[in-house]
């Protein structure tokens, strides 16, 4: 927990005073807060929800089929979308999602 001091407002550190104690300290001016208590603070972290980048399933709607074999299931037939992700001078990448287990991969 960053902690800041009051007078100058700097961040506070944190050092063992030579017993068992410990002291937030500030390098600066001469404030010293000596620690009686544990201090913690939980704070709950909410997780972003992620966009699928290749559109999520309405991309896969339209798109044409052909007899691939999948890394996971082994179907013989996935659909396919081709799609540019780097630069206009290398090749584009052929990404694949399987018709029998719907597991995507990519070539290329």
């Amino acid at each position: 927990m960053i902690t800041y001091c009051p007078t100058c407002a700097n961040m506070l550190l944190v050092e063992h005073d030579g017993s068992e104690d410990m002291r937030y300290y500030c390098s600066s001016c001469p404030y010293i807060y000596v620690l009686d208590r544990k201090i913690q603070k939980h704070i709950v972290l909410h997780t972003k929800e992620v966009d699928d980048v290749l559109g999520g399933d309405d991309a896969w709607k339209n798109v044409a089929k052909t007899d691939a074999t999948c890394p996971q299931c082994s179907g013989t037939q996935a659909f396919f979308m081709e799609i540019q992700i780097r630069s206009a001078d290398e090749p584009a990448t052929l990404f694949f999602k399987c018709v029998q287990c719907r597991h995507q991969w990519r070539e290329g």
